[in-house]
């Protein structure tokens, strides 16, 4: 009896599968969501000849792509969400042959960071020429807007029928193909059902596709809510240099960060209480424009001061004004005795054009007075840590796999998180490659491990790093500001340690990808002789520099980052 059973469900399998082929379209590898990191893996596969040839791939998004490659935005206008990509992640791109297709003309690179305690002044300073990363000019990454980045995807996708982009079309449900999980069973809204033999999931933080793969995922909301416009502001005079100067600044509410896009234009990330993000999205963008430039230059008790005055007349019904706000902020700059020539000074915010002559003294420490902000350009989301336990579906979920959004969010204080899905998305069509060229199974939970064991701890040590530091920077606490500012004043004098951050970062293009296989390191290499020339005594060898940076570099940022945002937390709890 036991024996027919089997049987009977053997048959009842095949069955079954034999009867959903007549109505379903066999790919290879199906991608959900038409984001920049979706696309990027679209691209990345379909640059490959292995991949070309052998795989059938489809990208599905509910959205109307059309808009996004058809987009052509007023002359001097720019969106609102604006991504800093590492140089890292731009070799990543050239090497599939999409930044080609890239507006550079709507891109800036960063050649120099300013970033600062709001408490202390505390200050650290990066510039690429000094810290040795190749080709300076280039900077140590290179700001775009989302859409100029996703537009120049979708036209070398366009370049690629093999393919096949099914947009304006939902995923209504995906299913296992049997009770044993077997291939993943998408179907669409329009009746469209795809047996895919990998299902990635692009599609964001409420993935479906994780949801279909069961993988648990664990994080949290931040009290915090980031709001982003295009500001305008006049060009820097011969005597300042061109705008490729990034800034942010640490305040406790929150960081506040000001990024180059033209000689007129920056973009603006200010991650703030989630009231004072309501009533500064909701007063008059000059009010706005006023509050940023003072977030800039003014002590943090004035700002906090200014921060209370712009929540009570939001909690009150009637917003503050732009004469109110003007005056507000006339009297601290007063009582500060900030001279109206300082650069510290807000005074030109009127003036009808800028001053010219040489910059009153410590002007290249601040950003560029702002002067206006664009229409319709300021806009607000909460923030979350989020990260999946596992990047890969086992069990009724196998042959699935999560990139970019779908397995981990992070805190926009570094501009690490398009830069974490392009890494996972190099990763990833590396490792089907790879499978391709074996003939393994590109599906397989062995073909996929090496991906989740790569990418998994790479992207957490980053994740854990911006969260303890936003942790740490969160708190007024004299002790931990003491502790925290002392830390930032010694690492700026140090330029090893510096520039094996931007290593860590990518600022340097440690990986390159070309027509098969290849992934060179040659850079690392250039960046680790120039370390070595600037004072790291004793080490002869290349590898040993690395090693001797990378191994001081991580006591210094995992353990005194560690201790500090535990000695925050505990400050906290004590609240």
């Amino acid at each position: 009896m036991l024996a027919i059973h089997s049987c009977r469900k053997s048959f009842q399998r095949v069955f079954a599968r034999q009867l959903s082929s007549a109505s379903h379209e066999e790919c290879d590898v199906v991608i959900v969501g038409g984001g920049p990191v979706g696309l990027a893996l679209a691209s990345a596969l379909g640059s490959k000849q292995a991949l070309r040839e052998s795989l059938k791939v489809a990208l599905v998004e509910a959205g109307d792509l059309s808009k996004v490659q058809n987009w052509t935005p007023a002359d001097h206008t720019y969106s609102n969400r604006v991504v800093s990509l590492t140089n890292e992640s731009q070799a990543f791109l050239q090497g599939t042959g999409s930044w080609n297709h890239v507006e550079t003309g709507r891109t800036a690179p960063i050649e120099e960071m300013q970033v600062w305690d709001g408490i202390s002044d505390a200050r650290i300073e990066f510039s690429a020429s000094a810290l040795g990363v190749p080709n300076p000019d280039q900077g140590m990454a290179r700001l775009t807007e989302v859409l100029n980045l996703q537009r120049g995807l979708l036209r070398h996708l366009e370049q690629l029928p093999q393919v096949q982009i099914i947009d304006k079309t939902k995923v209504t449900t995906i299913s296992p193909e049997s009770e044993d999980g077997g291939w993943p069973l998408v179907h669409l809204e329009n009746g469209r059902v795809l047996r895919s033999r990998l299902l990635v999931g692009a599609d964001g933080l409420n993935s479906p596709v994780r949801a279909f793969a069961k993988i648990p995922t664990y994080g949290w909301a931040y009290d915090t809510h980031a709001i982003v416009a295009t500001m305008f502001h006049h060009a820097k005079n011969p005597f300042r240099g061109l705008n490729t100067t990034a800034f942010q600044r640490f305040l406790p509410t929150g960081p506040i960060a000001f990024l180059p896009l033209s000689p007129t234009a920056s973009s603006l990330v200010w991650s703030t209480k989630p009231d004072l993000a309501a009533a500064l999205k909701n007063a008059e963008p000059s009010v706005l424009a006023r509050m940023i430039n003072a977030a800039f230059r003014l002590p943090e008790v004035s700002i906090r001061y200014l921060h209370d005055r712009v929540r009570e007349a939001h909690q009150s019904g009637i917003p503050i004004t732009d004469a109110e706000i003007k005056s507000e902020i006339q009297f601290r700059e007063q009582s500060h005795s900030i001279d109206v020539n300082s650069a510290y000074s807000t005074a030109l915010f009127d003036a009808s054009e800028q001053m010219a002559g040489i910059p009153p003294e410590g002007s290249e420490l601040l950003p560029p007075l702002v002067t206006s902000i664009q229409s319709g350009s300021i806009a607000s989301f909460p923030l979350r840590y989020n990260h999946t336990e596992t990047y890969i579906g086992e069990g009724q979920g196998s042959r699935t796999v999560l990139v970019g959004d779908a397995a981990h969010t992070i805190h926009p204080l570094a501009g690490q998180g398009l830069n974490l899905g392009l890494g996972d998305v190099e990763c990833l069509s590396r490792i089907i490659h790879n499978a391709v060229l074996r003939g393994g199974d590109i599906g397989s939970y062995t073909s996929l491990l090496p991906y989740s064991q790569e990418r998994y701890l790479e992207n957490h040590k980053i994740m854990s790093a911006c969260d303890k530091l936003h942790k740490l920077y969160s708190t007024s606490f004299g002790p931990v500001v003491s502790l925290r500012s002392m830390g930032l004043e010694v690492l700026n004098e140090f330029d090893s340690i510096k520039a094996a951050f931007m290593v860590t970062a990518g600022s340097s293009s440690r990986v390159r990808v070309g027509n098969d296989n290849e992934r060179l390191h040659g850079d690392f290499g250039t960046i680790a002789f120039n370390l070595a020339a600037k004072g790291v005594q004793g080490l002869t060898a290349t590898a040993g520099v690395v090693q001797a940076i990378r191994g001081g570099l991580t006591g210094l940022a995992v353990n005194g980052l560690q201790s500090l945002a535990k000695a925050a937390s505990s400050v906290q709890e004590k609240k």
